[in-house]
């Protein structure tokens, strides 16, 4: 289909993504962007070598990365057989039934919504201080902010290519510098190999949970592969190339500069990760490479949040798009730009949320930096985790009923191994959300972050019943894609109870 062929008479939009336009590359441009991994090394694991005092980072990158693996061997078999924009909402309608598909879809929506804002405020916060060293002008945190957000709401209505080659310039230049920086640290007089980084028992030990959480938190991305599926070229294969390719990536990248600086610092890591946070990496850095690298590592540091902010906004307004096609949300948001095949309303709505976060921060002065981006990143990221273990059980549940030309290894090993990892991690991540958040046991934050999730799911299941019972022909049409804005009721009716159960 192409991105006119459903286009009605007199309509300025289409309910049709653009097909053909992204490769590999840019795929995994979008999956590492969102990943952010300048941000991720010189931001989240200083602050969790400062809450856990653990330096087992490396290895808890390497270890997600193989679970994460694993997870995608039933994941991406499961992507040559469907291409949806909805990925975790239209796998999971397949393999645990439509009412469970559209309670993940909830959780998704506001899990990356959680990443997207979250986004601006540590911008913002971050940005602020640069400002004033850099021009002596003190902006207010958001000004920056929607500054920002201007340039990502432009950037969604355009053509998904562009976006893709924005990302590939600012993502090219954040893992070089990232790789220059581990290089520099490693010639500074205070390296010393550490072999505690990359010990093994650090993955059991005290605050091993905390430990692996942050760890699945800088992987947050790589499973977007799938809601580009309808706009990359050959997709069977494209898809599975740009999965394995973006996990091995992050967790080189994120393995080598994190012991770099963790051998670089020594004996003084945990103090100076306290006193200097995102400054750490940079810092030691710059002992070799001078001031000016210092000032380019700050640039690349925002730049690669701006990275962030694209990525996520993406991802959203094509899940939007993929439940308004299917009309579970309403038909507007599954409405794309002829040409460009932009997913319009649902990238204008993310906007519309971004601008009333940041607002709403500015108005009732709420912290941009704790409040914002470090507690909407933490709980984003337990948001992802639960998605991802219960797409997996998905994925059992879909190659049950149809193991036709899958192997054992794709369709019940991997799967299953997979579903039985992750579980023990989202325990881990729930049982230890008050000390990611930085917050007391039994707080507000530590009990309205998961249970947000599970009325979120609850909610969207009994939304599923309604249309079940109410809007028949909608019911019909959940889980199949381009399919449901093209076929009948009573076809949809009769293909999706031969494919998925109800």
């Amino acid at each position: 289909m192409s991105s006119t062929a459903t286009q009605p008479p007199g309509s300025q939009l289409s309910d049709a993504l653009a097909r053909d336009r992204l490769g590999v590359a840019a795929i995994v441009f979008f999956m590492m962007s969102a990943a952010a991994p300048l941000t991720v090394v010189a931001g989240v694991v200083p602050t969790g070598i400062l809450v856990t005092g653990l330096t087992g980072f490396p290895i808890a990158f390497i270890a997600v990365a193989l679970v994460l693996a694993l997870f995608s061997v039933g994941y991406v078999a499961m992507a040559r057989r469907i291409a949806n924009a909805g990925a975790f909402y239209a796998y999971v309608s397949h393999g645990l039934g439509k009412p469970a598909g559209v309670g993940a879809s909830w959780v998704a929506l506001l899990s990356y919504n959680m990443f997207q804002v979250a986004s601006y405020g540590g911008f913002g916060a971050i940005a602020q201080p640069l400002f004033l060293d850099w021009f002596g002008i003190d902006v207010q945190w958001w000004v920056l902010a929607l500054v920002a957000w201007a340039l990502v709401a432009i950037l969604g209505v355009r053509d998904v290519a562009v976006n893709g080659k924005v990302l590939a310039t600012l993502l090219v230049a954040e893992i070089g510098l990232t790789l220059i920086f581990a290089i520099a640290e490693m010639l500074s007089d205070g390296f010393e190999p550490s072999t505690s980084a990359l010990d093994p028992g650090a993955l059991v030990g005290a605050g091993s949970g905390a430990l692996l959480v942050m760890a699945v938190t800088g992987f947050v991305g790589f499973e977007q592969s799938v809601v580009f599926s309808e706009e990359s070229r050959d997709p069977r294969r494209t898809v599975p190339r740009a999965t394995y390719i973006a996990i091995a990536l992050i967790a080189v990248v994120y393995a080598f500069a994190c012991w770099a600086m963790i051998s670089a610092a020594g004996d003084t890591l945990v103090d100076r990760a306290a006193a200097e946070g995102p400054e750490l990496f940079f810092n030691l850095a710059a002992v070799q490479l001078g001031d000016t690298a210092l000032h380019l590592g700050h640039i690349l540091f925002l730049t690669s949040l701006v990275a962030a902010m694209i990525s996520f906004h993406n991802i959203i307004a094509r899940y939007m798009f993929s439940l308004g096609r299917e009309g579970v949300l309403p038909r507007a948001f599954g409405r794309t730009v002829p040409g460009t095949g932009a997913p319009k309303n649902g990238s204008l709505a993310q906007s519309a949320v971004g601008l009333i976060v940041i607002v709403a921060y500015a108005v009732f002065g709420w912290d941009p930096l704790v409040q914002l981006f470090f507690w909407g990143g933490t709980s984003g990221g337990l948001g992802v985790l639960l998605l991802v273990t219960f797409t997996s059980f998905a994925v059992i549940g879909y190659f049950a009923r149809k193991p036709e030309g899958e192997d054992l290894l794709h369709r019940v090993i991997a799967p299953v191994v997979s579903s039985v990892l992750l579980l023990v991690m989202s325990y881990l991540a729930i049982s230890n959300i008050a000390g990611l958040l930085g917050v007391e046991p039994g707080s507000t934050p530590a009990i309205v972050v998961p249970l947000s999730f599970a009325v979120l799911l609850a909610g969207g299941m009994l939304w599923a019943l309604y249309l079940r019972s109410a809007r028949p022909q909608i019911y019909s049409g959940i889980g199949l894609g381009a399919r449901s804005a093209t076929t009948t009721g009573g076809f949809s009716a009769a293909l999706n109870e031969t494919e998925y159960p109800r």
